[in-house]
């Protein structure tokens, strides 16, 4: 986990997210355990307090269940259960801003489709010259 935090949003809301591009990006996966409390306290230097608030987010969320005395696991079928949920989230929230700022731009498919394979190919490590 990264420790710079964004002043304008809860330190627990950033752990919870943190979290979920874990598991989005496979660094966590189903019934994989999340680092303890107070080891992300101690290392962050938080209250114990602030990182049960945004870990029991995710329990709130089905993403993670606590197991009485060995701490807090990722739930079988968590990845789906979020790229459920972000893909549906991106499509009524944030596509509809993109697809007009596309049209505003004369942007053809062509174009677009060439730059997510570049965006994924630098992903991948290829370079493209």
């Amino acid at each position: 986990m990264d420790p710079k935090w964004n002043e304008d949003i809860p330190i627990y809301r950033q752990l919870r997210d943190r979290v979920v591009a874990m598991i989005l990006e496979d660094v966590l996966g189903d019934g994989d355990a999340l680092p303890s409390v107070r080891n992300v306290a101690a290392e962050y230097r938080l209250n114990p307090l602030t990182v049960l608030k945004g870990y029991q987010e995710l329990v709130d969320e089905e993403l993670v269940e606590k197991k009485r005395g060995r701490g807090m696991f990722v739930t079988a079928g968590a990845k789906q259960k979020l790229l459920k949920d972000e893909r549906k989230r991106f499509l009524n929230k944030e596509w509809p801003q993109v697809a007009a700022t596309i049209v505003r731009l004369k942007l053809d498919t062509t174009t677009l489709l060439k730059t997510i394979e570049k965006t994924r190919s630098d992903k991948a490590g290829v370079k493209d010259d």
